[in-house]
């Protein structure tokens, strides 16, 4: 299959890209500012953009964007929108805009994240966000044109990411980047759709 993966040179898809070209995938890494091919997930034009300069794929996996820290007193309706307007907004831009695209049968694999489904302090946009993007995938599964289909991965903190994130964190249980991965993999080359995949560790 031919597949881009968005957001492919950050610390799942240093992993993923190598395991999917292994099982015989040709894949584009597209990024912000790294990959072969540039795209802004808050940029209509440039998803529009990458499509075109790609060409026809098999799959999309977007494990680019991630959403920030907040602080809920503080929290303005403004701010909300910016953190959403990446992770959210950008990943559902890249099903709305590639099921005109994409090959019959494709399937598009986002990344949510645990607070959809578990409260933490400083999170309420990433939950927000999570939320939003299992509600949306439910409904894209049973409306996607031509076979297409589309999950989403939500993992609670990578391990090789502990060190990094951790601190925000305590007590938090990783997922091994091996069984995340494998998720992907699963995603991409299985037949399930409308699934929200809990990797929590």
């Amino acid at each position: 299959m031919r597949i881009i993966v968005v957001g492919g040179a950050g610390t799942i898809g240093r992993r993923l890209v190598p395991a999917l070209r292994s099982n015989g995938h040709d894949v584009v890494v597209a990024g912000r500012t790294s990959g072969s091919v540039h795209v802004d997930l808050t940029a209509h034009a440039t998803i529009e953009a990458m499509y075109h300069e790609v060409g026809t794929v098999d799959s999309v996996v977007s494990i680019a964007a991630h959403g920030a820290l907040d602080e809920f007193t503080t929290l303005t309706p403004d701010a909300l929108y910016e953190n959403m307007r990446a992770k959210f907004f950008g990943q559902v831009d890249l099903v709305l805009t590639g099921q005109h695209h994409c090959a019959d049968r494709a399937s598009f694999t986002l990344t949510s994240g645990i607070f959809a489904d578990q409260a933490w302090p400083h999170v309420t946009g990433g939950g927000v966000i999570s939320g939003a993007l299992h509600s949306f995938a439910l409904s894209a599964a049973i409306e996607l044109p031509r076979g297409m289909r589309i999950n989403v991965v939500s993992p609670t903190m990578i391990d090789d990411s502990v060190d990094t994130h951790g601190e925000h964190f305590p007590g938090l249980r990783p997922v091994p980047m091996d069984q995340l991965v494998d998720h992907y993999l699963r995603c991409v080359e299985g037949n399930d759709t409308g699934r929200v995949i809990r990797a929590y560790g």
